[in-house]
């Protein structure tokens, strides 16, 4: 009987507890049950979260919002200028300009520094000069030059436009890296005054290469050691200035004056230039000899001394040995083709300003091994590198490694003529008879060291603008190994010169000093070769041209008579 009240009692409770229940509010979980239910052993936890990667998991941040100053830069502004600002610097770039604090820019309050443009022709092509006001006139008004167009990229046609306004005259923009083969190839080769169609191009100083030839303005050329920079039309300066429309703080203004000593101040640093005069034979005997002692041992070098020691590095290629017995120098040799100097006749080689001496000459042992001896040891002495010849064979073929303003050159050369002119041996003095295995191998270890490899020759003399096949195979073949730049150093009048490859090539380039006055139409001319090297490139050569109007002097040439030179040299190039 009390089993069955209390099971009654139960079931009432049971229902007022459901009762209550069904009046709770909504959203309050349900009376707890007394006795849980465990879990099935398959279920997953409701959080891939635990402890330990609520510990290890960083809390978001926000972004954080630059705070430096708002620049804005001239995207037509020259040679990358906004990718050489250092990354750490505390600014940040717009695309819009009403928004910066600070403008980089060609038109500016406060000066950064100067880009250098140069106006550069096909490199065959007789116009040497211009001056600044035939050019400006040329933009302003189309005004009579010597180019019919101006090619250049966006960005330097921006600089021109910033400096000498819209222009008149017919400008190209092209891409940088298709200007100078659309100035080459858009010559007229078929008209012999095509010079007055060329297309020329105005591109900046660090796109100058050898195919260019690079016209100065008023006699100022950025190629030159003695360039005149303050004072040549073709300098755009840039800077920055501050926005006026914008409130720009003390802080901000702190900061961008940091940036602004971080612009770079040119692309022409003059520290990093090297010029290199190449020349062609010297031998300082016979009727070159007499008329030194005549007019003085320094008076060859009158008219081309000053170029000579303007240069950084100045070769000369001497053939003849010094001799403490040397007789005195006759009109016509008594005895043929035997040549010796005497000592006194180095001023002439000190005048010219001298760094390299070249001893791949025919006549080097002419008076025999003590007279090698005793001329290496004037050039020790002089402090002056020699190659192709020496004391041995190992100090004949070794080349002159060099290091100036950055560049590294390297001279190397030899006799390329049949055995019996170069008597460098393991025991002899002389010159170096050429190994052309040994020079390729040479030459591409020099190049894997960085240096700008020069390889001249004594080669097979020919009195003809066009050299021999065999000359053409061994120059062909060390500029095929990497020499920047083949000269021939044995040719007593100018021979035709090429672009192979990536290589210059003179094959020939006429006498400095030696008497070939009258003996065929062409040994009275000569070239002496400058050329440019700039922070481990090559740039390009600048040719000179002489004359000789008596046995031992080369003068400048006229005008006149450097155009029909050169006219003759580019036709036998195969350029005209």
């Amino acid at each position: 009987m009390k089993s069955r009240l209390f099971q009654i009692s139960m079931v009432f409770l049971l229902l007022a507890a459901l009762l209550l229940s069904a009046c709770e509010p909504l959203g309050f979980p349900p009376a707890q049950i007394l006795e849980p239910i465990e879990p099935s052993p398959l279920a997953q936890p409701t959080s891939a979260l635990t402890e330990e990667t609520i510990a290890l998991t960083p809390l978001p941040t926000d972004t954080p919002t630059p705070t430096g100053p708002l620049v804005w830069i001239n995207p037509d502004l020259p040679g990358g200028i906004k990718n050489l600002l250092p990354g750490d610097l505390d600014l940040v770039l717009t695309d819009e300009r009403t928004e910066a604090d600070f403008w980089i820019d060609f038109t500016a309050e406060q000066a950064s520094g100067e880009w250098i443009y140069a106006l550069a022709a096909p490199f065959a092509t007789l116009t040497d000069n211009v001056s600044s006001d035939q050019f400006a006139r040329f933009w302003a008004e189309n005004a009579e030059f010597a180019a019919g167009i101006l090619v250049m990229s966006q960005s330097t046609y921006a600089a021109m436009v910033s400096k000498f306004g819209e222009p008149q005259a017919s400008v190209k923009i092209l891409p940088e890296s298709e200007i100078l083969d659309y100035c080459w190839n858009s010559r007229d080769p078929l008209s012999y005054d095509w010079s007055s169609r060329e297309n020329w191009a105005v591109i900046p100083f660090e796109m100058i290469q050898p195919r260019w030839k690079v016209i100065s303005l008023d006699d100022n050329s950025p190629l030159r050691n003695n360039f005149d920079q303050e004072n040549y039309a073709l300098s755009i300066a840039y800077g920055w200035s501050v926005n006026q429309e914008r409130t720009v703080s003390e802080a901000a203004l702190q900061a961008f004056q940091q940036v602004s000593e971080n612009l770079p101040h040119t692309n022409r640093d003059a520290d990093l230039i090297t010029s290199v005069m190449l020349t062609g034979v010297t031998a300082l005997t016979r009727a070159t000899g007499k008329e030194m002692e005549l007019y003085g041992v320094l008076s060859p070098a009158e008219s081309i001394g000053e170029l000579m020691r303007e240069a950084d590095i100045a070769h000369v290629s001497n053939e003849v040995p010094f001799a403490r017995d040397c007789p005195p120098p006759q009109w016509v040799q008594e005895v043929d083709l035997v040549f010796c100097s005497a000592d006194k006749y180095i001023d002439l080689l000190r005048e010219i300003g001298t760094d390299v001496v070249e001893l791949t000459g025919d006549h080097f042992g002419d008076w025999g091994p003590q007279a090698m001896l005793h001329t290496l040891e004037m050039y020790q002495n002089e402090g002056w590198p020699y190659y192709g010849g020496g004391k041995d064979i190992a100090e004949a073929r070794s080349p002159i490694k060099l290091t100036h303003n950055n560049n590294k050159i390297a001279f190397i050369g030899c006799n390329g003529k049949s055995p019996g002119y170069a008597t460098a041996s393991e025991y002899k003095p002389g010159a170096f008879h050429c190994d052309m295995d040994y020079m390729v191998s040479e030459i591409q270890a020099l190049v894997s060291q960085g240096y700008q490899v020069i390889a001249t020759f004594q080669h097979w003399e020919i009195y003809d603008w066009q050299p021999s096949p065999e000359m053409i195979t061994d120059f062909q073949r060390v500029a095929d190994a990497g020499a920047v730049i083949v000269s021939g150093s044995q040719a007593h009048q100018p021979q035709l010169a090429e672009f192979y490859n990536d290589s210059f090539i003179h094959y020939g380039l006429g006498n400095l000093f030696f008497d070939q006055l009258g003996w065929f139409d062409d040994s009275d001319k000569a070239f002496l070769d400058r050329h440019v090297f700039y922070d481990g490139k090559y740039l390009g050569v600048e040719l000179i041209t002489v004359q000789f109007f008596n046995w031992s002097t080369p003068t400048l040439m006229t005008p006149e008579a450097r155009t029909t030179l050169l006219d003759r040299f580019f036709i036998a190039s195969g350029w005209k």
